[in-house]
């Protein structure tokens, strides 16, 4: 049997969060909520677990330099959370599930629409037994709708959402649509829907009451269009693609240096105004075609080649020293070597370390949730498969070894594996 996990502090200390989300949107939430200090049981299947476990490599090794099943991605969204693994499609799994629920705060799934429902596992069902329960719901389109159905994944939604429409190089460059590095429309589902359950918590405070929460992965994506979708919704016309330039400001893009690109992101006049002094081009400033924003926007197909012609004079790391020293904003395009051993990146803690069974320990990217109060604590690695599952049921259900040891033995729990005994005392960053 594991060890119960560490208490818990932080601004949701109390709350029990029951997590039967896997991927990427839902498990982003609820390691939120657990670094907030809310106990997060992450439910998963005996034996296999979430299903970005095996989406790999990389994958963490072992002190032997021998890879394990952690995968990278799977790191990346489950640490604070304690692993149950429950056969869901069990009858029995199922009871123990909506046992778990009558006692939790707040239930986050991905389940495909009615899913849930089938296996007496939806809100109107569990609501009777816990009327508290606040019962978030992420899926690729919504509870409504005619994609209601329909499986949502984040490539797809960046298509469907307009995102890939805006990101790349346009035709005429050789350019094409691009979809985000990372699985951004995952990533902005997963917030949304902790800020849902942070209001839904608010109302619960005031009324006792919880309630359904419904996010979609297209909603989310269609709403952080931001600018750019109003923008089409104001004018009427179709935004096309400009590579690293910005749609309404100029010049805010990469340029190119003599060893390497570097960025220039000129937010104002007076920053163009000083940007031309160091460049030694004061006239560009004078010139009324340039002087202001709105006309470096209307004439950037002739300006952005002259400071070109200019920022290859130079190195990059002088451009910015120069215009970094005249309050002009600006910066290198780092690699992820780069970012995790900058100094500013370091000091701010986004780099943390903890201890892990099988590696010994991990290294993590930290949250961004700075609260002076009730700061985030980071009380565990993302958990093995199944090392919590005696530990929770015993703590909230009541469970004895003879029932654990007898659902296990048919399959319906997976009691975790005997890691061996590697971990090492960790540091909260590096």
């Amino acid at each position: 049997m594991s060890q119960p996990s560490p208490a818990a502090s932080g601004a949701l200390s109390g709350l029990v969060v029951l997590d039967l989300s896997r991927i990427l949107a839902g498990p982003t939430c609820t390691q939120i909520l657990g670094d907030l200090g809310a106990e997060v049981i992450k439910i998963e299947r005996p034996g296999r677990g979430d299903d970005t476990r095996g989406w790999g490599p990389p994958f963490l090794k072992d002190g032997e330099g021998r890879e394990t099943g952690e995968s990278a991605y799977y790191l990346s969204s489950n640490r604070n959370k304690a692993s149950v693994a429950i056969d869901l499609a069990s009858p029995e799994g199922q009871r123990l599930i909506a046992d778990l629920a009558a006692k939790a705060d707040i239930l986050v799934e991905n389940f495909k629409v009615g899913d849930l429902k089938r296996r007496g596992l939806d809100y109107d069902t569990l609501k009777v037994r816990n009327p508290r329960l606040i019962y978030c719901s992420i899926t690729g389109f919504g509870q409504t709708g005619p994609y209601a159905q329909r499986a949502g994944y984040d490539f797809l939604i960046q298509g469907m959402g307009g995102i890939m429409s805006l990101t790349g190089f346009a035709d005429e460059d050789g350019g094409t649509e691009t979809k985000c590095g990372v699985g951004i429309a995952d990533v902005m589902c997963g917030m949304y829907a902790t800020v849902s359950i942070l209001a839904a918590l608010n109302h619960r405070n005031s009324t006792g009451e919880g309630q359904s929460i419904d996010i979609s992965l297209l909603d989310a994506q269609v709403s952080w269009l931001i600018n750019q979708g109003v923008a089409y919704l104001t004018s009427g016309k179709v935004p096309g693609r400009l590579g690293n330039g910005h749609p309404t400001i100029v010049p805010y893009e990469t340029f190119p240096a003599s060893d390497q690109s570097f960025i220039l992101a000129v937010g104002n006049d007076s920053q163009f105004g000083k940007f031309c002094k160091v460049a030694g081009a004061p006239e560009l400033a004078e010139d009324p075609r340039y002087a202001r924003n709105a006309d470096r926007v209307r004439n950037r197909a002739e300006l952005v080649p002259k400071i070109r012609r200019l920022t290859i004079e130079k190195a990059a790391a002088e451009w910015i020293a120069e215009l970094e020293a005249e309050g002009v904003p600006c910066g290198p395009v780092n690699d992820l070597e780069q970012v995790f051993a900058d100094p500013q990146v370091l000091a701010r803690q986004m780099r943390i370390t903890l201890p892990h069974p099988l590696g010994g320990e991990v290294d993590l990217i930290g949250s961004p949730i700075n609260l002076e109060k009730t700061p985030v604590a980071y009380r565990s690695a993302p958990p093995l498969v199944g090392a919590d599952t005696a530990d929770v049921l015993t703590r909230l259900l009541g469970l004895g070894e003879d029932t654990l040891s007898d659902l296990a033995g048919r399959g319906i729990l997976d009691l975790g594996p005997t890691p061996p005994d590697t971990a090492t005392e960790g540091h909260s960053s590096k």
